[in-house]
């Protein structure tokens, strides 16, 4: 597994719909995210600390592990199935680790709130890899995302 760091979120100017951007810590990998607008949401305001009066979900989330002694120990993105990422929260709970399955948003939502690492499975960026080279050279990528400004990540 690669480990991730959230780069930011951005929005696709062909959909107009808001990707979240993981960056590898130690190589070149990059993988971009296409999520709901209420979960880009969540994620730029734990990324931009926005202290809201009342949990939401993840928060709540992150509490209910809290209050019940687990410890979420790190999230992965697992596979890409037809066009859909998969994601695993990995909870330690009652020294058993139990694997929970996620869509990708949640799991980087519950992370950045846990503090913990998000991790993607070499199979995922092989995958990605492939498709990429059909829709999108690796160069028109890496022009896109160095043409992301920070105003392009409120």
């Amino acid at each position: 597994m690669i480990e991730m760091k959230v780069q930011g979120v951005t929005l696709d100017p062909i959909t107009n719909m808001p990707v979240v951007i993981l960056k590898s810590v130690d190589t070149n990998h990059v993988l971009p995210l296409w999520i709901g607008v209420f979960e880009a949401n969540a994620i730029l305001s734990e990324l931009e600390n926005v202290k809201r009066p009342r949990p939401m979900t993840h928060d709540l989330l992150k509490n209910v592990f809290d209050i019940f002694n687990s410890k979420v120990e790190f999230v992965y993105i697992s596979d890409l199935i037809d066009s859909t990422y998969y994601a695993k929260i990995v909870v330690k709970f009652q020294g058993n680790k139990i694997q929970i399955d996620s869509r990708p948003s949640d799991a980087i939502n519950l992370a950045l709130r846990c503090d913990v690492p998000i991790y993607v499975s070499k199979e995922v960026l092989e995958k990605l890899d492939d498709n990429l080279e059909v829709e999108m050279e690796k160069e028109e990528l890496e022009e896109w995302l160095e043409s992301l400004k920070p105003e392009d990540f409120e």
